[in-house]
């Protein structure tokens, strides 16, 4: 309660927490008032708002309105659940490298410099074409692509924390590694990490609706935002609410992570620059 107080005591968190909440209502709730389903065909194609069709209608006559409503599920979860699985595994790797140091770390670092390499859409596109199109592929995908960044933001904070004299004391008694590691030093960083976490997400969000965009991830009839973006861009001039609601909501919600995740970092008083570790 006392860090939501911190997020909302700011002008910038406030407005991030209240849009992050309209954009979550929208993608979770929506289904359930949408007035129609999303691939019913209710109405002429790029047919402009009505009364009965506030948004208007899509290139297939699917009206616009219930695809948004229908639409968020996918981006939110798929870019929230590929950012908490690269963080168990970035994390852990950070941990072990830069508490452990030495063959180990560089074992360890130089595997994911090899990801590193790689850049992410290039990475995206090579797993789906080799493992076919489909949600599992990106979410596997997005994961590679992000674990490597946190692995060494978490191995520099580590480095640093491991030399601190409670680290050499719990050492000296004789405690485990990994309840040092988990006691001892993610504390010590771990609200840093909520800012980069919010940027992460919103890198995972947007690397979702991509995918989803060219048609490798999701595919039609699918309800998501990103795939309204594609399937109406030709009809942009003709309907401008097929392409521009769904924009907007992805919009909303990349905008309103940063700001939450800003505004948490500064409310938790984060002991560590995330901007330095990852130099």
């Amino acid at each position: 309660m006392s860090l939501f107080r911190g997020v909302t005591a700011t002008r910038s968190g406030l407005a991030g927490a209240v849009m992050l909440i309209v954009v979550l209502a929208i993608a979770f709730a929506g289904p359930l008032v949408a007035p129609y389903s999303p691939t019913e065909i209710p109405c002429v194609p790029f047919g402009g708002p009505s009364r009965d069709y506030l948004l208007g209608c899509d290139g297939f006559g699917h009206d616009v309105l219930s695809r948004v409503l229908h639409g968020g599920m996918t981006v939110v979860v798929l870019g929230l659940t590929s950012t908490l699985v690269a963080y168990v595994f970035g994390a852990a790797i950070g941990l072990v490298a830069g508490f452990r140091g030495g063959r180990v770390d560089a074992v360890l670092m130089r595997s994911v410099d090899i990801l590193l390499a790689f850049p992410p859409i290039l990475l995206l596109l090579v797993l789906a074409t080799g493992a076919g199109f489909g949600v599992g592929p990106v979410l596997v995908g997005i994961v590679l692509v992000q674990t490597p960044g946190i692995s060494r933001v978490v191995r520099a904070a580590t480095a640093e924390t491991a030399t601190r004299a409670f680290v050499e004391a719990a050492i000296a008694r004789g405690e485990r590694v990994r309840w040092i590691l988990r006691r001892e030093i993610l504390p010590n960083f771990s609200t840093a990490l909520v800012a980069d976490g919010g940027t992460r997400l919103t890198a995972s969000i947007l690397l979702v609706a991509a995918m989803n965009f060219l048609g490798l991830g999701l595919r039609p009839p699918a309800a998501d935002w990103a795939l309204m973006i594609s399937e109406n861009r030709s009809g942009l001039t003709l309907q401008p609410w097929a392409v521009a609601a769904p924009a907007a909501m992805i919009a909303m919600l990349t905008i309103s992570v940063n700001l939450v995740a800003d505004a948490a970092a500064r409310a938790s008083g984060r002991s560590l620059d995330v901007s330095a570790l990852r130099r």
